[in-house]
């Protein structure tokens, strides 16, 4: 990913359906290119639950995943992972070695609420 960044206005930035949900399973996902975990999301009635493979497994094992809250884009198109079809894109930073850290909000919110 390039440190470039493009300035947009905020109606673009309106665009990018964030969201939270609570990962209702987990699982490990050994056939992917980079090592990698499937997580099945549920962002509540409006949205429902959604699918992610995510490269998080430096940090996280499915097991501890499960009922954790997560922040995620929910308005991109989907997209296959090799035999896995990915609907939302879960959101994480990286740390000083290259490992994804999730992104959460620190106290525990209805499911499906939006990012402001």
């Amino acid at each position: 990913m390039s440190d470039e960044t493009t300035d947009i206005t905020f109606d673009e930035f309106l665009k990018v359906d964030i969201r939270v949900g609570t990962v209702i399973d987990a699982q490990p996902y050994p056939e992917a290119r980079r090592p990698a975990i499937k997580l099945w999301v549920d962002f509540g009635k409006e949205i429902g639950v959604k699918k992610s493979s995510a490269q998080i497994t430096l940090h996280y094992n499915p097991e501890e995943l499960i009922g954790r809250q997560v922040m995620a884009v929910v308005n991109f198109p989907p997209r296959q992972i090799g035999k896995f079809m990915s609907e939302i894109l879960v959101l994480g930073a990286s740390d000083p070695e290259g490992g994804i850290v999730l992104i959460a909000p620190d106290k525990e919110v209805p499911l499906g609420s939006r990012m402001h």
